[in-house]
C-alpha cells in the first residue's frame, strides 16, 4: 500500500519513525519523483528527502497506514 503524505513538523517526522520501528513490515519513504528511496525506520536516512513537498510512505500494512492517517 502507498500513502502520500506531507509532513509539517520534525515531530510527525519522529513519530513516523517511531511507528515504522513498531512494526514487522518494511516501511520505505520514496521522493513524489522517486529518485530517492529510504528505509523509514532509518532516522538518519529520512532527511536525505525534502519534506517541502509530499513524499510516499509505502508499507504492506494496512494497520499501519490506519496509524499514519493519525499523525
Amino acid at each position: 500500500m502507498v500513502t502520500e503524505k506531507m509532513f509539517n513538523s520534525i515531530e510527525e517526522i519522529q513519530r513516523l519513525q517511531e511507528l515504522a520501528c513498531s512494526t514487522d513490515e518494511d516501511v520505505t519513504l520514496h521522493s513524489l519523483d522517486e529518485q530517492i528511496a529510504v528505509d523509514a525506520k532509518s532516522f538518519i536516512g529520512l532527511f536525505s528527502l525534502d519534506f517541502n513537498q509530499p513524499v510516499k510512505v509505502v508499507c504492506d500494512s494496512e494497520e499501519f497506514h490506519k496509524k499514519l492517517a493519525k499523525i
